[in-house]
């Protein structure tokens, strides 16, 4: 009887541990006026009347990030009669705005990379690694989805073949006014963020 009321509880401890997990991982977005790679102005209250922002995590040079722009961009292209904006937002301390022009030149990104730079905002959403994409619910400003796009690729590999469209799946289930069980979502893959020192 004890050893069957240990299972139980320690079941129980487990769940309870998972949800505090995800409540602790999916973090609110602060409030931001922020100026993209071309010079614009951008605030959060611009996107208000939208259902969700998605946020991509960029980093000039991180190898992993400009192989996942492609499929950013696609995904995009497929949302784009939804109500929904992406953006980028860089808060690498190496990137300026003349070296994420560039960027955004060579890998044709056609919409808004939001230059952090006092990583104000990355600190808010617990941003860790670049590529790491992040769904947003703009009147909120709670972080419903963080997680990589998908599980093409990792460190040094790269799949042929996806098996799991993370970023699309989850833009489906909340869009339907549904939820995600964050630990079905693994980690995303990519460069560290380094932060200033607090």
């Amino acid at each position: 009887m004890k050893k069957a009321l240990s299972v139980i509880l320690i079941s129980v401890m487990s769940i309870l541990s998972a949800y505090a997990f995800a409540d602790d991982y999916l973090k609110t977005m602060k409030d931001f006026e922020l100026t993209d790679h071309l010079g614009v102005s951008h605030t959060l209250d611009e996107y208000a009347d939208q259902d969700f922002i998605v946020m991509y995590v960029h980093g000039s040079g991180c190898p992993i990030a400009r192989l996942s722009v492609p499929t950013f961009l696609s995904i995009r292209d497929d949302y784009e009669d939804k109500n929904i904006s992406f953006l980028m937002l860089n808060s690498f301390i190496q990137d300026d705005i003349p070296r994420i022009r560039k960027e955004a030149e060579d890998f044709n990104i056609d919409f808004p990379i939001l230059k952090d730079a006092d990583q104000s905002v990355a600190r808010s959403m617990g941003v860790e690694r670049t590529a790491e994409v992040f769904i947003v619910d703009p009147r909120t400003r709670e972080v419903v989805f963080r997680g990589p796009i998908d599980d093409s690729l990792g460190y040094e590999t790269q799949r042929i073949n996806t098996e799991h469209n993370y970023l699309r799946d989850a833009l489906d289930a909340v869009m339907a006014g549904g939820t995600i069980n964050m630990n079905d979502i693994p980690d995303s893959k990519g460069c560290l963020v380094g932060f200033f020192l607090s």
